[in-house]
């Protein structure tokens, strides 16, 4: 439990969240320039960026591990200095292999110490069991209004004063994290009045619960989606000859109306099933792609299908954190989400990675879009089996 006042918790752990996420998903818009100063095919930065996303996923249980039981606090501070040091590295490295390493192995790692799953942890904490699903959806939509914010920040830094100018920019802005990590401190406590769980066996627990493994195969599709219009939405767009312009604004777009999209489910997951509502969510988000390659595209469209996505971005994750909640309580929410969140990143991985191997193979983002709209599908049929219930021991002890 913090010291600090709960509002200061929540107003700085959604700093943080909007900080972390908000520059990560602008980085879709220096692909082009990185790969034009470099004089490279977008595959090279797209299986960097896809790195990234692979590490921020293999580095989340252990930072939720890390923060679960040394403190949030430490572990977000060490995620903030090494965020920033990746994002300056980048700019100063030449190679290939040295920017993957810098942009791609040490910037995901970075963020694995310091993003929104921790925040969210570290929230459900210091809220009651029925407030939860709320909490996590401030610090959700927080994440997404820095979508809002940084996604025109990064094209009008890209304008006017190039790529190195605007992520030696982001690398400052991301030292912030070391202050606004000072009032998350606190590690989860075990309840002594309930049964008590190491954190062997809280895993082994949790990979023997059919509804966990269920919830960690849906989290895949959410990464695949995010991750590949993140990473290559931008292009395409460019590619259809709209302008660098319609790319931020898009992104822009997409974080504004999830920061409602992420309010919604945070209260929808408190009154109904949030497995039936993720269902409902992956089913709609199929829909929504499959209308948006129907139809020519515009700048009406981009922005009709930008708000619809938005709604329908990270609102996955206050669900999907208020279930593995509901299932195991608080006590290792931070490790047992982030395995969760390995899967999701694992899809963020093949989502961004293909999407520049299939471009350079193709010449067309075609097949990808079709293969999202399939695993949305996927994830529909995947979270109808789901018990938003706990878990068989801790019904047990409640009984």
């Amino acid at each position: 439990m913090s010291r600090f006042s709960l509002p200061l918790v929540l107003a700085c752990g959604s700093g943080i969240a909007m900080i972390s996420l908000g520059e990560r998903s602008a980085f879709g818009l220096f692909q082009t320039d990185i790969s034009a100063a470099r004089e490279w095919g977008r595959e090279t930065f797209a299986f960097a960026f896809a790195l990234q996303n692979l590490l921020w996923g293999i580095g989340q249980p252990i930072a939720g591990a890390l923060a679960d039981r040394y403190g949030t606090t430490r572990v977000l501070a060490a995620g903030g200095v090494m965020y920033a040091a990746a994002l300056a590295g980048t700019v100063y490295m030449e190679s290939a292999l040295a920017v993957t390493i810098m942009f791609g192995l040490v910037l995901g790692l970075a963020m694995s110490a310091c993003s929104f799953t921790l925040v969210i942890s570290a929230f459900g904490r210091i809220v009651s069991p029925a407030q939860r699903s709320l909490a996590f959806g401030v610090g959700t939509a927080a994440g997404s209004f820095g979508m809002f914010l940084f996604g025109p920040l990064a094209a009008v830094f890209l304008n006017f004063f190039g790529w190195e100018i605007a992520m030696l920019a982001f690398a400052a802005i991301a030292l912030l994290v070391l202050v606004f990590a000072i009032p998350l401190q606190g590690k989860a406590a075990p309840d002594l009045t309930g049964p008590q769980q190491s954190l062997r066996a809280a895993l082994s627990e949790a990979f023997a619960y059919r509804s966990y493994i269920l919830l960690v195969f849906g989290f895949f599709v959410c990464g695949f989606h995010v991750a590949f219009i993140i990473a290559h939405m931008p292009s395409y767009l460019i590619d259809l000859g709209l302008g660098s312009s319609i790319g931020g604004t898009a992104i822009a777009l997409i974080g504004l109306f999830n920061v409602i999209g992420s309010l919604a489910a945070g209260a929808i997951g408190q009154r109904y099933s949030k497995s039936y509502s993720l269902a409902i969510l992956y089913f709609l988000r199929s829909v929504a792609i499959f209308a948006f390659v129907m139809v020519p595209v515009s700048g009406l469209s981009v922005i009709v299908f930008s708000s619809a996505m938005g709604l329908l971005w990270l609102s996955t994750v206050p669900l999907t954190s208020g279930l593995v909640a509901v299932m195991f309580g608080p006590r290792y929410m931070a490790t047992l989400f982030g395995v969760v969140f390995l899967s999701h990143q694992v899809g963020s991985f093949l989502g961004v990675w293909l999407g520049g191997l299939i471009y350079a193979q193709t010449g067309s983002y075609d097949m990808l879009w079709y293969i999202g709209i399939a695993l949305g599908l996927f994830a529909t049929v995947v979270h109808l089996p789901i018990r938003d219930a706990p878990s068989p021991r801790l019904a047990g002890a409640a009984a």
